[in-house]
This record gives structure tokens, sequence and C-alpha cells, in this order.
């Protein structure tokens, strides 16, 4: 009977942890959709490379994050085991799928008509949450976030400072394809982000928990047993395809 109860508690528990992580990168998809592309901005990390790689080659982003992203799960998969690049690739395909879903059947418009301060400080506030909810309850949006948490680990920065320095390096790229202008608001949607996935990440709660970031944390009571089922794994790849 304590088997029983206690295989229910963790499905329940892993059950909670999912519905976080959809959470997380349904916030991301509307994001990026909704702001960065209808206002023009682009996007930093694997997201950023792929859509360099359309301008330069003509490919479709889907396809060069595709290809981006299957190297990276499979170190994921020798590091960290295959529960971990499954959860991984449950991610990376909820994210594709909400943002495909805006894409095709979306009708909220939201152009703030080139005041493009208004967009890169909610596409930085938004994208922030959505992938430290993502990081903290051990999820993975995309392989860049995986490569993001072993630099992190390895160099021992901040979270959020390895994403800002990927993403403008990425975005320093972009000036060769892209517009200064638009090119310089991302940056500063970036740096935004950088901060809030750091505030999410670590923000203490009550309970304690390691994350990501390898940081004792405390943590909601129902939460507390979600997050301390997940090792400190990684979170969000961030992305808009144009």
């Amino acid at each position: 009977m304590k088997r029983t109860s206690s295989t229910l508690q963790n499905v329940k528990t892993e059950a909670i942890k999912f519905a976080i992580m959809l959470l997380g990168t349904f916030i991301l998809a509307f994001t990026y959709y909704h702001i960065n592309f209808q206002n023009h901005l682009s996007e930093g990390g694997f997201v950023g490379l792929a859509l360099l790689g359309k301008y330069a080659t003509g490919l479709s982003p889907a396809i060069g994050m595709l290809l981006l992203d299957i190297p990276v799960m499979i170190l994921a998969w020798f590091i960290k085991g295959w529960k971990f690049m499954i959860q991984a690739l449950l991610g990376v395909g909820a994210f594709s799928l909400f943002y495909d879903g805006f894409e095709r059947y979306s009708t909220l418009v939201m152009n703030f008509n080139g005041n493009l301060w208004i967009p890169a400080v909610l596409s930085g506030i938004l994208t922030g949450i959505g992938a430290g909810i993502v990081l903290r309850f051990g999820g993975a949006t995309g392989g860049d976030d995986i490569l993001a948490v072993l630099v992190s680990r390895w160099k021992g920065w901040k979270l959020g400072t390895v994403f800002f320095v990927s993403d403008a390096f990425v975005l320093g790229l972009s000036l060769l394809f892209l517009p200064v202008k638009e090119t310089l608001y991302t940056i500063l949607a970036v740096w935004i982000a950088s901060k809030m996935i750091t505030y999410v990440v670590s923000v203490p709660t009550r309970g304690s928990v390691v994350t990501t970031s390898a940081v004792k944390l405390p943590i909601p009571s129902v939460a507390t047993k979600a997050v301390n089922a997940a090792t400190p794994r990684t979170s969000v790849a961030r992305g808009v395809t144009h």
C-alpha cells in the first residue's frame, strides 16, 4: 500500500513539474511570436543562428534549429542520461507546437508601431520569466540552454550572464544581415531577459532545493517535491521563426 501511495505521489509530482514547464514554454512561444516577430526583433542563441542560416543559405529555421539541437541532445544523453534527454526533447517539442499554433491560428496583433523600446522590455521580462520557469523545474527548450548550463557550472558564472554573452555574440553576427536599430533593441531585450532568468532561477521561497545554477533555494510546499525530483538541468531554447 505504501509503495502504491509513493508511486502515485511520484506521478503527481512529475505531472505538476511537467505542467509548470509547459507554462514556461507557452510564455516563451507567445512572446517570440506576438512580441519579437510582430515587432521585427531578432533573437540570440540557436534561434539566432538558425535565422542567420536562413538569410545566408535559405535554409528553413525549423530545420536549422533541429540540426543545431541534435548534436547537443546526443551530448546531453551521454552526460545526463536518457531520462534527461527525453525531458529536453519534450520541452523542445512543446515549444515548437505552441509557436506553430500561434503562427497558424492566433489573430492577436501586438504591433507597437516602431516604438521598439516597449516590445524590447516586454520581450525581456516575459522571456526571462518563461525561460526561468523551465530552467528552475529542470526542463529544456533547446540545445543552447543545455550548453549554457554546462558553461555556467564550468566557469561559475550566473546562468543569466552566460545567456547574455552567448546571445550578444550571435546578435553581433546578426548585424551582417539585420538593421542596426532592431539588433540593438534585441540586445536590450536579451539583457533584461538575462537578469530575469537569474532572478526566477534563484528567487528565495519556502523549502530548500538545488537548482540549475547549483544554488540552494527555498521552494513552496507543492513545488518543492517537483523541483527536488529534478536534478540540476537546463531549460529554454528561445526563438522566433521569421
